[in-house]
């Protein structure tokens, strides 16, 4: 028998059993399908957690008061003791290194908003003139706070587009003077700006100079330090130099923690990397299952051919023959199942990219070279034992039926 002849004898069997072959392509398709959607997921899930923290800025480094641990919990603790607080003026000797190219204090509370009988809550950030290049913000209109801002408390502030909407309504709001507690302020511009970055929703900020903010809670310390380095390959030193200079103004302590953009980043990608793998691996246990029906509906069709089986050896056919017939039937019904698993999964991802904008929900290629491989596999695989026990037939027996 040539190979045309083989292909063409699987596949008039195939279509003479078409629900007996429909339920095995069903079965292949949806575990294919499982694959594509789940890694995608998980690569969506990745994508959206790297591009959240690739938003707060490059080579981005940040201070927070109190040392971790690795017991995970500050040393201190259970002795009462406090970590000391950031200051702004912490802040300003970390401009010293040549490596650093902004350094921008951070102070973040809320307030009661209000201009004429118009209110809300809005959250409150202080910072200065370096946090919009080192966030990547753009402005809408008017500019941003005065290069000032950490020396003296100007009464200006910079808003988001909802507060603008929300307060102001269609009236220009530049120039207007915002209420913020107790303490008046003059708008001077509207940040363009839009979405969520970890969880601080940009378009309802209410933005103003950091000593502006200490004066508003009533506070001398900063929620964080945002430091940003010149280059990659100066994050290392750029962490020293922080740790370093923070010891030695706070009395030898070490009283700090350094986190980098780059530790965050790989951290997440391992995580969801492991996640997309380990979710992959629950799915392809469907793959194994539409195998295993495979090989159950073949060794059924095995007993309804033997006739058949026993007629092509008493022809002439040899065991390699019957072998391959029955292996070429499972390898097309798992090509066929893979491919409509791969259009059933790569349109379910559409879908869920449709339903949520945010995620980037795509399969990446090796999941959809992985999935394609491991059904053909599988089918292989689970057809080769009736393959076998067709072929060790004895072709009296066969024909006689018993």
């Amino acid at each position: 028998m040539k190979a045309g002849d083989i292909l063409a004898f699987s596949q008039k069997t195939l279509r003479s059993h078409r629900s007996r072959t429909l339920l095995m392509l069903l079965a292949m398709a949806m575990g294919v399908a499982a694959v594509v959607v789940l890694t995608a997921l998980g690569e969506g899930a990745r994508r959206y957690i790297t591009g959240e923290f690739a938003s707060l800025g490059t080579n981005l480094l940040i201070v927070l008061p109190g040392r971790s641990e690795t017991r995970g919990v500050a040393p201190g603790l259970f002795m009462g003791e406090t970590p000391r607080n950031l200051t702004v003026g912490d802040a300003r000797a970390l401009e010293r290194s040549s490596r650093v190219r902004r350094v921008a204090p951070v102070i973040i509370g809320s307030a009661h908003a209000s201009w004429r009988q118009r209110e809300r809550e809005v959250p409150v950030l202080g910072s200065t003139s370096e946090l919009l290049p080192l966030r990547h913000w753009k402005m809408k209109q008017g500019r941003f706070l005065p290069p000032d801002a950490a020396a003296r408390a100007s009464p200006v502030a910079v808003i988001g587009a909802n507060v603008r909407r929300e307060l102001f309504g269609a009236r220009p709001a530049v120039g207007e003077w915002l209420r913020l507690g107790e303490r008046r302020y003059r708008v001077i511009g509207i940040l363009a700006t839009e979405g969520r970055s970890i969880g601080l929703d940009v378009e309802d900020l209410v933005i103003i100079p950091v000593s502006s903010a200490q004066a508003l809670f009533n506070t001398p310390s900063l929620f964080r330090i945002l430091v940003e380095a010149r280059t990659r390959d100066a994050i290392l030193p750029v962490r020293n130099f922080i740790l370093d200079t923070i010891q030695k103004r706070h009395q030898g302590e070490k009283d700090i923690t350094v986190i980098t953009q780059d530790a965050v980043l790989s951290t997440f990608d391992r995580i969801f990397q492991a996640l997309t793998l380990t979710v992959a691996g629950i799915a392809a246990i469907s793959l194994a299952v539409a195998g295993i029906l495979i090989m159950n509906v073949m060794l059924v069709s095995v007993t309804q051919r033997m006739a058949e089986i026993g007629l092509l050896k008493a022809l002439g056919a040899s065991r390699r023959h019957i072998t391959l017939l029955f292996l070429t039937e499972a390898l097309i019904l798992s090509f066929i199942g893979a491919c409509a698993g791969l259009l059933v999964g790569e349109a379910g991802s559409w879908l869920i990219a449709r339903a949520y904008p945010a995620l980037q929900v795509t399969a990446p290629p090796w999941a959809l070279l992985a999935a394609f491989a491991v059904a053909l596999a599988t089918g292989l695989l689970f057809g080769l034992l009736p393959a076998r026990r067709a072929a060790r037939m004895d072709p009296i027996a066969a024909l006689s039926r018993q």
